[in-house]
Formats: C-alpha cells, sequence, structure tokens
C-alpha cells in the first residue's frame, strides 16, 4: 500500500506555506524564553526559492487525498564540506509529535548516502527541550568547533 503521506521535492507553489509552518512552528520557543526566534520571520521567498530550484528541498504532505498536497512539513539542505547540512527543518504544529520531522530527516540521510555525502549535520539549540534532546535520540551528535565540517563555524 502506498504511503498516504509522501515526501514529496517541493515546487515553486510550495514557498508561501513553507514560510506559514515556519512561523507557526516558531510559536513554541516563545514559551521557552526565546520570545525574538518565536517573531523571527521565515527564510525569503527567494531564499526558499534558490532550495527549491535547486532540488534541496522536499515537503511532507498531511494530505490522506493524493489530490491534495499541501506541505505540512518541509526541509531544506546545503551542503557543507561534503555532508548533507539540514538548514531548516519544520513541521506544522497541527501535525507535531507524529513522526514527520524524523521521517524528512531520514529522507535526507537516504538522498545523502546515495549522493555519497558521509554525514548529514546540523545546528540546534541545546537548551531548548524538544531540540537537542531529540536530535541525539536520533543519533546526531555533538561535535567539537570545527570538526569535522569547519565549514559550519564563521
Amino acid at each position: 500500500m502506498p504511503d498516504p503521506h509522501p515526501i514529496r521535492v517541493a515546487v515553486p507553489a510550495d514557498i508561501e506555506r513553507l514560510q506559514d509552518i515556519e512561523r507557526a512552528a516558531g510559536v513554541a520557543f516563545a514559551d521557552v524564553g526565546m520570545p525574538q526566534i518565536a517573531a523571527d520571520e521565515p527564510l525569503p521567498a527567494d531564499v526558499l526559492a534558490r532550495f527549491v530550484s535547486d532540488g534541496r528541498a522536499w515537503v511532507w504532505t498531511g494530505a490522506e487525498d493524493a489530490g491534495d498536497q499541501q506541505a505540512a512539513g518541509y526541509i531544506l539542505v546545503e551542503t557543507i564540506d561534503g555532508a548533507a547540512h539540514i538548514a531548516q527543518v519544520s513541521v506544522d504544529p497541527v501535525w507535531a509529535h507524529r513522526g514527520i520531522g524524523r521521517q524528512l530527516i531520514d529522507h535526507v540521510a537516504d538522498w545523502a548516502a546515495a549522493g555519497g555525502m558521509a554525514a548529514v549535520t546540523l545546528t540546534t539549540f541545546r537548551s531548548v527541550p524538544w531540540s537537542a534532546p531529540y536530535y541525539t535520540r536520533i543519533g546526531f551528535r555533538v561535535i567539537q568547533m570545527g570538526w569535522p565540517t569547519p565549514g559550519l563555524f564563521w
């Protein structure tokens, strides 16, 4: 049986929805004392368009009906030092706690492996309860500054 919630490559028509998801997901930061993050504007449309046109943006669709392919979550990836670097992963809070972020991350890990990349990296907030502990649980680990991906550190 096909997955009723496929991950697909993002298209230009998704860009406004990706911004809406980022805004909605960001609200939770106010609850952990980071109102400035909660108030941040999402990535600009032109930046998102570059990820989309380069094929480095994927969406998880919340529709069980194949005719409605609206994004419920998304992931953006850069290549830094030969690794797939997750630049952004966000899930609409309506769809939270259903494993969508994990599915998107697994998708990127498969994409990276197929492309011969040695690692998947990301940066996150260590003090946010749903952030660093979650990524550690799913297999990410803290790396030292400059190793193995000096490009992550300015």
